[in-house]
């Protein structure tokens, strides 16, 4: 019986450790990019199923403010997740 609780102590664990990130191209413009390019970042998290309202703006003109962005060139989204937490980002590069 100590075994199992063992393993299912120490398998809760590595589980609340685990961590998924998925992340994505939402839009490509012509506007200039490259190597010297600005970057803006807007992002949220959410703890057990809870949005916090104070920082819940994760749009694409707020990661532009960010970074003080005037033309967009790219948006990338990004969702770190957890067991426990997980994070929203929205990513902008340009000039």
């Amino acid at each position: 019986m100590k075994i199992i609780t063992k393993i299912s102590i120490v398998g809760g664990l590595v589980l609340a450790m685990a961590s998924c990130s998925v992340s994505g191209p939402l839009i490509i413009t012509d506007n200039a990019g490259g190597a010297g390019a600005k970057k803006g970042e807007a992002k949220y998290t959410v703890i057990l199923g809870f949005i916090r309202p104070m920082d819940a703006d994760v749009s694409i003109q707020k990661a532009a403010a960010n970074g003080k962005i005037t033309k967009i060139s790219t948006v990338d989204q990004k969702v770190k997740g957890g067991l426990f937490k997980t994070t929203y980002y929205t990513i902008v590069t340009g000039e």
